[in-house]
């Protein structure tokens, strides 16, 4: 159960990390899972070439096209991911940030994450809710690192607090990430804090919050597995994306 302290800090920065919510026996049975998935490409996956992002492999032909990206729709992909996704270590302090009835979302992340060595590219400073349509933007993902997780092997970079900001249209590219040429937006970045985790550690982050996350210089692959929550007063819009999947309620 999140004390009232964790609540609180939530509300506030937009994020709480969770030290060792997951064991380490547990996290080694999903990283043979995903490692198989990705040697053996079990679909569905999105890969390097899809994500578009700068740097990235110009097609699924091109060298390093076929490197995986997300492992998605993990929730029906085994039941070892689907008990974690609602089980009571996750559902507990979700249900306290977002009230009973609260709901798994199938339509977004849903993933395991596979930032690989050679291939795997940044990701620009963006809201998740950029491309979620839901009644509020106030939804929540939870990240567990099923490796340790660095600033050498991408970890997560966060701006605190940044889920509360009123961001203007010139402050975003098309693609809605802030764009770093423009003046207005360099004491924002300024204030951008990178999130290491350890092996079984949850960052649990909002919605709205500001975040991205450097390559992989390191050797070996650093392996995520991400789910995101809404309350349940909070649905999706009919006819988008997010509601193109059915939720599953957490008890």
């Amino acid at each position: 159960m999140l004390s009232s302290l964790q609540i609180q800090t939530f509300q506030d920065q937009g994020y709480l990390i969770l030290p060792g919510l997951a064991g380490s026996d547990f996290c080694e049975q999903v990283l043979a899972y995903a490692q198989q998935a990705v040697q053996q490409q079990s679909q569905p996956v999105e890969y390097e070439a899809d994500t578009r992002y700068p740097g990235a492999p110009a097609s699924r032909d091109a060298e390093g096209g076929l490197t995986s990206r997300r492992l998605l729709q993990a929730y029906a992909r085994d039941p070892l991911l689907a008990e974690w996704a609602t089980g009571a270590a996750l559902s507990q302090p979700l249900l306290q940030l977002l009230g009973d009835g609260a709901l798994l979302s199938q339509a977004h992340h849903n993933c395991i994450m596979t930032k690989q060595p050679q291939y795997s590219t940044a990701t620009g400073w963006h809201r998740d809710s950029r491309y979620w349509g839901f009644a509020r933007a106030e939804l929540v993902s939870a990240w567990l690192a099923l490796r340790n997780e660095t600033i050498q092997n991408g970890c997560l970079l966060v701006i605190p607090a940044s889920h509360r900001w009123k961001v203007q249209p010139e402050q975003l590219d098309a693609a809605q990430f802030l764009r770093s040429d423009v003046e207005q937006n360099q004491a924002l970045l300024a204030q951008a804090v990178p999130v290491p985790l350890q092996q079984g550690d949850v960052l649990l982050f909002h919605s709205n919050l500001f975040h991205a996350a450097g390559k992989n210089h390191t050797a070996q692959t650093k392996f995520s597995m991400v789910f995101t929550y809404r309350a349940a007063d909070n649905p999706p819009q009919a006819g988008s994306r997010s509601a193109s999947l059915p939720e599953i309620t957490l008890v």
